[in-house]
């Protein structure tokens, strides 16, 4: 697969010293990285010692000019999903690679943070990684390949999913799906349904999430 060289938006740890852990954050269909990054600023206030990234999708987004996809979405099919996690992944593991030299840091101090199209990338991509990483988040998205994160290679790094009921792009029942998916893989995983939340990310979700880093990054 065709790798491309990604880069966005970073925040450095609030403590203003070295960070011990990473979050990476993976933006949904037609944004950017800058479209998540305020979360790191945020949950920066908690986690001082976490530095924060954002990289752009590979792909501009002709559905919405200026912005970027990680795959096509004009077809919405599982297979779609599947081929589609897959051809990017490549070019989001490289990204990885370099955010963690870049700090000194490998998986287990690192999150994937996804929503909608980025919970794909991170639901995909993180179990596959060399090592387990510290754990995914997955707000407003869904599972794109169940039988890749089944492989017996595959890692179990704790998963919180966090999805709005009246979500009108991507139905509440992909919550229910994915943590199904994730269960039969014996990957850990939580959810949380945010009440009277669309296509977006809820005050009750930010909160859950940030309980959930703490919890799962190392404390040193």
């Amino acid at each position: 697969m065709p790798i491309t060289l990604l880069d966005g938006p970073r925040l450095p740890p609030a403590s203003g010293g070295t960070a011990r852990s990473l979050v990476v954050f993976l933006h949904g269909f037609g944004a950017d990285g800058n479209d998540l990054l305020a979360i790191g600023r945020e949950w920066g206030r908690a986690l001082p010692d976490t530095a924060f990234a954002a990289p752009h999708a590979p792909e501009p987004c002709a559905a919405a000019p200026g912005g970027r996809q990680w795959f096509d979405l004009t077809q919405r099919d599982a297979d779609v999903y599947a081929r589609g996690v897959a051809a990017a992944r490549p070019s989001l593991d490289r990204f990885l690679d370099q955010e963690m030299q870049r700090h000194g840091l490998d998986e287990t101090h690192t999150v994937l943070v996804g929503f909608s199209q980025g919970t794909m990338m991170a639901l995909h991509c993180g179990p596959l990684r060399q090592k387990r990483l510290a754990g995914i988040i997955g707000f407003s998205g869904l599972l794109a390949d169940k039988n890749a994160v089944a492989a017996p290679a595959a890692h179990k790094p704790p998963v919180l999913l966090i999805h709005g009921d009246a979500d009108e792009l991507i139905p509440v029942q992909a919550v229910f799906m994915a943590a199904e998916g994730l269960s039969q893989a014996q990957i850990p995983v939580e959810w949380h349904i945010s009440r009277g939340i669309g296509h977006g990310i809820g005050p009750d979700g930010l909160e859950i999430a940030g309980h959930f880093l703490k919890r799962i990054l190392p404390k040193a």
